[in-house]
């Protein structure tokens, strides 16, 4: 086992994860408030998205290595171990974006949000547009999660949230042990959270064929190093193993190719999709082509 482990390491993930718990440190013991707490946000929204590296198998060929490394929940609200399995679940190609399925779907089954009180549907249609992805986004998003949850209730998902839960009482305790205030960390644990939906807010389109359903956003700038490449979301999906250092010049080698396949989903940057989406919805909360 220790061959496998070391046989090869993906050595920029590595150093990336434990700068990433330094700057995390820092923001907490060392930084200012103000400025703790955004740097404190970034750091979260890098974890999770190292998270997602180690679900992939990086930076080491043994994934119980990977798990431990990435484990603590920096977020507070989602554990990794279901993270994960949900993440492995959602790569399944053929079901994604579909509201029962793919449990990262944004869209729901139009018959049920047929049904929704027309408050909610006000709320999930704000939701829609990227202010409110980045503002309601992190709340909504964390209590649709739990409810699907609660509604599986099996014990092994009960397990699960219970060591997930006394792990996220010792992280508030190590928080209230810090400079920074429990309340000015849940503030930048929502900047994280925040950041990450502007990750996803449009990975996916609803679309006949399941290639065509996955985004490419040519963006090199710091919100692709704190998404770690993810935002060429197509090459991740058509690779999903190849580390995120490496996307960049997968993608350029064959860009036409991927454009062809996923049928020319593409925006130039994330300053792109802020113009176009920052008050309009990209798309309807119930799935454009679901029967009803």
């Amino acid at each position: 086992m220790k061959t496998r482990a070391f046989s090869r390491i993906a050595w920029p993930t590595l150093c990336l994860i434990l700068g990433c718990y330094t700057v995390w440190g820092a923001a907490l013991w060392l930084l200012p408030l103000p400025l703790g707490v955004i740097v404190a946000g970034l750091a979260i929204a890098l974890h999770s998205s190292l998270q997602h590296e180690a679900i992939h198998g990086h930076p080491f060929g043994v994934q119980w290595i990977n798990d431990l490394l990435v484990w603590p929940p920096l977020t507070l609200v989602i554990p990794y171990a279901r993270f994960a399995a949900t993440h492995r679940a959602h790569h399944h190609d053929a079901v994604i974006t579909d509201p029962y399925d793919d449990p990262e779907s944004n869209y729901l089954d139009p018959a049920v949000w047929d049904r929704l009180p027309r408050i909610l549907q006000v709320v999930l249609g704000w939701n829609n547009t990227l202010a409110g992805r980045l503002l309601l986004g992190p709340l909504l998003g964390t209590v649709g999660f739990g409810i699907c949850e609660w509604r599986q209730g099996t014990a092994a998902l009960g397990r699960a949230w219970l060591l997930h839960l006394l792990v996220m009482v010792a992280m508030l305790a190590l928080v209230a042990a810090s400079p920074m205030p429990v309340w000015a960390y849940l503030l930048a644990a929502y900047l994280g959270l925040s950041l990450l939906k502007l990750r996803t807010f449009l990975e996916h389109q609803a679309h006949a064929r399941a290639s065509g359903r996955s985004v490419i956003i040519e963006d090199r700038g710091p919100l692709a190093f704190l998404f770690l490449n993810n935002n060429l979301h197509v090459v991740h999906h058509m690779h999903p193993d190849v580390p995120w250092y490496a996307l960049p010049g997968v993608y350029r080698a064959r860009k036409d190719h991927y454009l062809r396949r996923n049928g020319g989903y593409l925006f130039r940057s994330y300053g792109q999709i802020f113009r176009l989406y920052l008050w309009r919805a990209k798309d309807p909360v119930p799935h454009p082509l679901w029967p009803r």
